[in-house]
């Protein structure tokens, strides 16, 4: 392993990739998008068809609620295997990747693929590992992905991690030397996913990849961007995929269990493949992530509102203004005097009393449309929150630990990654 990186908490992987399958089948968006939108999901299955696809190999979380999930889980674990033993794979040894992904809008988004030491890794609000989630862990979310971890003897990522690197170090070098690179894949992706490109860095793009991140640790990086001296580094933030990143953890920490410090430290599970993109990126754009609330008491929710916000108004104005969307109604509410930071932690404590108190059921949609669709369906309440600037994110993250969860996301859902690459774990 290359010990310029052991201080970083990323590392170059042995990935596998697929050989000889046609790309545009291969790869699918990741299981946490389009939960409310079965037929993307019916799509996408009858374009794969009978051929090889990482859609074998994950669980859309659509189908969490399917009464057959454990043997969907069983299915998709066999799948791993069968095509292991009938050689789809090919293993590119100790080797990072950078891509190019055009997305929908026809931007250039640019990132880097390797995997991450969960050891450095933490999701406790307020901790100083080196990677750390950006938003609040809903622990009751693990379980279900844990089911398909913790028998899977390989993983497909669709965790983003950021870095706050404005001067452009340790990605940007590639683009710029990218026509030289080992092309490795360049397909369209399917579902109006845009187009995406692969390429192989050589050891000397490597070793500078791995002096770059080194000089983002450093405490004059620190004082310069955050005003703070002598605190542990925030190197990694997780933009995408954090429920996902602490799934690995969770695994990793039960294989962990009775082992030895050098039994556990050498075990595959200790490492989760990510792509990592630099927060200054022009094509990266920060989008609202929306709620819907299902079988809701509509006067109910709104007693309950008004209650934790009695100087709240329909309208906009100064403050923190939410979208409400109903059956026959689309209005504005504003929260004058808030109590929290941002307006997605102002809805979501309401959000949390009534579910826990009254009863629904909350979804996290991506899209105003497809929220406003949703929220004006008959016994459904839709909520559009406000894009939180990019800008504020890793200064959030050191200052108050994390954000509110499902505060924002990475661009549009056709936009997010597509697996592609894999590891194995066992």
């Amino acid at each position: 392993m290359n010990k310029k990186f052991e201080k970083l908490g990323f590392y170059p992987a042995d990935i596998l990739m697929p050989k000889g399958q046609d790309m545009n089948k291969w790869a699918v968006v990741a299981c946490d998008q389009f939960t409310s939108e079965p037929e993307y999901w019916q799509a996408v299955e009858e374009k794969v068809g009978a051929d090889p696809s990482t859609l074998r190999l994950i669980l859309p979380e659509a189908k969490l609620k399917d009464p057959n999930v454990e043997s969907i889980i069983s299915d998709i674990n066999a799948s791993m295997k069968k095509y292991l033993d009938d050689g789809i794979f090919e293993t590119m040894g100790e080797s990072l990747i950078y891509i190019e992904r055009q997305q929908s809008d026809g931007r250039i988004r640019h990132g880097l693929i390797g995997m991450v030491d969960l050891d450095a890794y933490d999701f406790t609000p307020g901790s100083g590992a080196l990677i750390r989630a950006t938003e609040g862990t809903v622990l009751d979310r693990i379980p279900p992905r844990a089911k398909v971890r913790r028998n899977a003897p390989i993983e497909l990522p669709h965790v983003m991690l950021l870095i706050d690197n404005p001067e452009r170090t340790v990605i940007e070098p590639l683009t710029a030397a990218a026509a030289g690179m080992e092309k490795i894949y360049d397909f369209e992706l399917m579902q109006n996913g845009g187009h995406i490109r692969g390429y192989k860095l050589s050891a000397e793009q490597i070793d500078a990849v791995a002096d770059a991140l080194e000089g983002l640790t450093a405490d004059s990086a620190m004082q310069e961007k955050y005003g703070v001296s002598g605190v542990a580094p925030l190197l990694f933030a997780v933009g995408d995929g954090n429920h996902s990143l602490a799934t690995a953890k969770a695994c990793y920490e039960e294989q962990k269990a009775g082992k030895t410090p050098e039994e556990y430290l050498a075990l595959p599970a200790r490492y989760a493949l990510v792509e990592v993109v630099n927060n200054h990126d022009d094509a990266l754009q920060f989008e609202p992530i929306h709620r819907v609330v299902f079988d809701i008491d509509r006067e109910k929710f709104m007693e309950m509102f008004m209650a934790a916000y009695p100087n709240a108004y329909e309208g906009k104005g100064e403050g923190h203004v939410i979208e409400f969307v109903w059956e026959g109604v689309d209005t504005f509410y504003t929260v004058p005097d808030p109590k929290v930071q941002l307006a997605v932690g102002t809805l979501q404590a309401v959000i949390d009393d009534y579910v826990k108190n009254v009863g629904g059921e909350v979804d996290y949609i991506h899209g105003d449309d497809v929220t406003r669709e949703l929220g004006a369906k008959a016994g459904n309440m839709g909520f559009l929150l406000p894009a939180m600037g990019k800008e504020q994110l890793f200064k959030t993250v050191m200052a108050d630990g994390v954000l509110p969860r499902k505060t924002f996301s990475m661009g549009h859902a056709q936009d997010k990654r597509y697996y592609i690459e894999a590891r194995a774990i066992r």
